[in-house]
């Protein structure tokens, strides 16, 4: 089914940025109010903190909070079982309860549209058939897909994960056009049509699908969508806070922020805002979950954020993917350097046959020298300087050095990012 570049699924997909900005800041403050007045540990972050709901008048403000995390959550539901206080509203008004690893128990409301206009941006509508291969037990992840399938007029397929030849048999009687899942489990039903000898792309119907749950791969992707023509789609889901936060465009360039969080970019040692186009962790705080106090729940991802207009007319900001964890993630001169954005550097210069990132110190300065093994035949000059360019283009950070040895000086156990600095 052809879908416009342009269609959109409501107004609020193209508001101003001050509209948005607006918009935000007003939902923000009666969620506080809302959460602080009804839930018990939201009202003990700010107590906590010495906070008051006066000093909360836009995100920026935000930063007066701590952070609130996934051990945070579980400590609180084993002192207050079962919700830890987290409740905003009386516990007989709950609608549902999902049980994420943890366990934690997430309250979630049923009018909520957060897949809706993820799964309508990637193309799905009326008359498509859909196999939703996403768990419907314990996690939210197949009720919440199966909600904003049926938003955007689509049948569901209930297959659930597991099951390959039951899936496969569903998917060629159905005519189904649609997969939301994982990409590897995708990829694991055609590996297993080509193995009973039938031709995916003759023999089938899939036209689009829609991933969340692991990172695609480009290299997967091109696999999809040149060799099976499936146009592939991703979003950007923590179970926590209640669901998909960001979501891919007809683009592919970014995740468009959902106007249901307030999303920060923050400092993950400080807590405090980065600047625009700095890498952070992704901070949320639900603006429209009324039953879910949660505030300032840190994902512990890593992103950027990218405010540059889009040619899809969507105006929200795009997180520009995963970069990886904070856990994986070294400061350098004030920045954060993250492994992922390394290797996607290296990945994107052909020439580059292996790479170590070593970060020093010497004084009071940060020192990074890139040591690169390359092709037979590579022209040194030119492969470190598209390197020296590529890196600081990415990285924002300059590098000091490149060092180019033999393919044998990296052994085994070499670290792709070694940090030798001593903090003793």
């Amino acid at each position: 089914m052809a879908v416009r570049k342009d269609e959109h699924y409501d107004q609020w997909e193209t508001m101003s940025e001050e509209a948005r900005e607006n918009y935000l800041a007003s939902r923000l403050r009666l969620q506080l109010h809302h959460v602080y007045r009804n839930c018990p540990a939201a009202r003990d972050v700010f107590d906590t903190a010495g906070v008051s709901l006066g000093d909360i008048d836009t995100i920026d403000d935000l930063s007066r909070l701590p952070v609130t995390r996934k051990e945070d959550i579980i400590r609180l539901q084993e002192k207050a079982p079962p919700y830890g206080g987290l409740v905003a509203v009386p516990e007989e008004d709950v609608e549902r309860v999902f049980i994420s690893p943890g366990p934690v128990y997430e309250i979630q409301s049923a009018d909520i549209e957060w897949f809706s206009r993820a799964l309508w941006a990637a193309g799905f509508r009326k008359g498509d058939v859909v196999i939703n291969s996403f768990t419907y037990h314990l996690s939210p992840a197949g009720m919440l897909m199966h909600e904003g399938l049926r938003n955007c007029g689509a049948t569901v397929v209930v297959t659930g994960t597991g099951n390959i030849e039951i899936q496969l048999r569903a998917m060629k009687q159905l005519k189904a056009n649609g997969f939301l899942g994982t990409p590897s489990f995708l990829m694991m039903l055609i590996k297993k049509a080509e193995e009973n000898g039938e031709d995916f792309r003759k023999n089938y119907h899939l036209e689009k699908a829609w991933f969340t749950g692991e990172p695609l791969a480009p290299s997967l992707r091109l696999v999809f969508e040149d060799d099976y023509g499936i146009d592939t789609y991703q979003g950007y889901a923590v179970t926590e806070p209640g669901g998909v936060i960001a979501y891919e465009c007809s683009e592919k360039n970014g995740f468009h922020l959902i106007d249901d969080y307030a999303v920060e970019i923050i400092d993950p040692e400080s807590g405090k805002p980065c600047r625009i186009g700095d890498a952070g962790e992704i901070v949320v705080t639900p603006v429209h979950n009324k039953t879910w106090g949660l505030v300032r729940f840190g994902t512990g991802d890593l992103s950027r954020l990218d405010r540059a207009a889009c040619p899809c007319g969507r105006t929200a900001p795009r997180l520009t993917g995963i970069l990886g964890r904070t856990g994986a993630a070294i400061k350098v001169r004030g920045m954060f350097v993250v492994p992922g954005e390394v290797e996607k550097t290296i990945n994107g210069i052909e020439a580059i046959t292996n790479y170590q990132l070593k970060v020093s110190r010497s004084g009071t300065r940060d020192s990074i020298e890139m040591i690169v093994s390359l092709k037979t035949g590579a022209a040194e000059e030119d492969v470190t300087g598209l390197l020296a360019r590529d890196f600081q283009a990415r990285c924002r950070l300059k590098l000091d050095d490149i060092k180019v040895v033999p393919e044998d000086f990296f052994r085994p156990e070499y670290k792709k990012v070694d940090d030798t600095r001593s903090w003793g």
